[in-house]
């Protein structure tokens, strides 16, 4: 059978979901696609992401790829899977990619967007963070940022894994922006952990809270301990994956992006 390989790009309302990844628990963003790729092509699917997003993180970009065996074009299936997916998902666009393209392993960069609002509003609690008791600083925070730039091993700012012996990830933009109704955090870099863009805001929020000098980040990146009572975690409403980047040679595509704010 003559399969060829497609990329998906994937837009998810995540509040409405365990996740990205297929788990135990239902329903999950790739477990409905893949049921709905299987419908079409009468076949087991295994969908591959760029990356896990956890229960209650959306995206606008989640880039995934899978093995595919009909004479279809792109469009054709991309209009095939939206009629069997609820609304909280999207397909954006499909593209035919070589069979060297992997989802997760090719990607170069990964983007980050955390929306925090600056007051209650029962119509925004699920798309952003409700931190009020947090004084938000956005000088103190951006002038903090920068010491979370360059590659660092970020051991404190994720959650334990055993199977991830690797803590090493090089951030190259971090920064906070004062917006109408929200603060936006935007952070880029080459992979994240577990946890890391929630750990790296709550951090930023208590240094601008507690007006610590930016400065301690060095203490709290350099301790490499899991478990942290100086920060928290942000809660996972707020978090929006927006872009994935691969080398153009093997990806020469334009990813459609989208806004909230």
């Amino acid at each position: 059978m003559n399969y060829r390989r497609v990329a998906l790009q994937i837009a998810y309302d995540g509040s409405v979901f365990y996740g990205w990844q297929k788990q135990y628990i239902s329903p999950t963003v790739q477990e409905i696609i893949e049921q709905a790729l299987e419908k079409i092509v009468k076949e087991k699917v295994n969908l591959t992401g760029s990356g896990r997003t956890d229960s209650g993180v959306h995206a606008f970009c989640q880039i995934a790829h899978f093995d595919f065996n009909l004479n279809m074009n792109m469009e054709q299936l991309k209009l095939a899977i939206t009629t069997k997916i609820p609304n909280s998902i999207k397909v954006l666009n499909a593209w035919e990619v070589s069979n060297d393209f992997h989802a997760r392993y090719s990607a170069t960069k990964r983007h980050y967007m955390y929306l925090i609002s600056k007051e209650i509003n029962p119509f925004q609690r699920l798309y952003y963070a409700n931190l009020y008791k947090y004084q938000i600083n956005v000088h103190i925070m951006n002038e903090a940022a920068k010491y979370f730039l360059g590659e660092k091993d970020f051991t404190s700012f994720c959650k334990p894994n055993p199977d991830v012996k690797n803590h090493s990830c090089i951030i190259e933009n971090l920064s906070v922006e004062d917006l109408d109704k929200c603060y936006a955090i935007k952070i880029s870099a080459n992979r994240f952990l577990h946890n890391m863009v929630r750990r790296i805001v709550g951090a930023l929020v208590i240094i601008s809270h507690k007006k610590h000098n930016p400065k301690i980040i060095n203490q709290w990146i350099a301790s490499k301990k899991h478990e942290q009572k100086n920060f928290f975690t942000a809660p996972a409403n707020g978090l929006y994956l927006t872009k994935v980047d691969y080398p153009p040679d093997i990806f020469p595509y334009q990813i459609r992006e989208l806004d909230i704010i």
